[in-house]
């Protein structure tokens, strides 16, 4: 590992909004934060924005600037890019920002029922074959996954580059009859006013516009009390 990555990670366990918990305390165990982020982190009672696979934690931290009467958690595995986005916060002492350190598949065990209200998946490795989809964080295991978490007919947005997930998740949602609030195949295509909150833009999100990549933007309510199933098409 180089000396500035260590730095990075040193630097991380210094931020006092960033957690890092160690596999031992979450293996098969509920953290000591879940049902209590409000109480124990935020102080207040706000809702709960989410953004999972947080990357440099732009996201984040934009949203938090523009929002100071919500909270927001930006959770990813990987600290040395979180960093960005956790200093950023740190420096600015943006109070409705914090960062989680874990892996995705382990979301469960850190947050209560209905203690979400909104999730952000922002520019999440697409998983392009047929035998990865399981791990597309929009895929019907990962839905389920939220359900226990994000409040009845909590709002989940997706934005990405990729078309083809963007594709399935549309076909996802209406094959489990999930109200779509929005949806759009090129978001900045168009003379249509964006909410200032779509115009924040990630690292890679810029990397993508700077290609001539059209930005898909899908926008739906997660219904918690319902059974879901993976679409029924099948990808080429």
């Amino acid at each position: 590992m180089g000396k500035d990555k260590l730095r990075r990670f040193d630097e991380l366990g210094q931020f006092e909004r960033v957690f890092q918990p160690g596999i031992e305390e979450i293996n098969g165990k509920e953290y000591y934060l879940k049902g209590r982020w409000r109480e124990l982190v935020f102080g207040n009672n706000s809702p709960i924005i989410l953004e999972l696979g947080c990357g440099k934690g732009e996201y984040t931290v934009g949203m938090a600037r523009h929002f100071a009467d919500k909270n927001f958690i930006g959770v990813d595995i990987k600290g040395a890019r979180m960093w960005k986005g956790a200093k950023a916060s740190h420096e600015e002492k943006i109070l409705n920002a914090s960062f989680l350190r874990t892996r995705i598949e382990l979301i469960s065990s850190f947050f209560g029922s209905g203690e979400v209200d909104e999730i952000w998946i922002t520019f999440p490795d697409p998983q392009p074959t047929e035998r990865r989809k399981k791990k597309r964080l929009t895929s019907s295991g990962f839905l389920k996954l939220y359900q226990g978490f994000i409040k009845e007919g909590g709002i989940v947005h997706l934005k990405t580059d990729s078309d083809q997930l963007y594709q399935y998740t549309l076909s996802l949602v209406e094959s489990n009859e999930l109200e779509i609030l929005c949806e759009r195949s090129d978001l900045y295509k168009g003379s249509d006013p964006l909410d200032p909150i779509l115009e924040i833009k990630t690292y890679y999100e810029q990397k993508f516009l700077d290609k001539g990549l059209n930005i898909n933007y899908l926008k739906f309510k997660l219904k918690t009390n319902i059974p879901l199933h993976e679409s029924p098409e099948k990808e080429g």
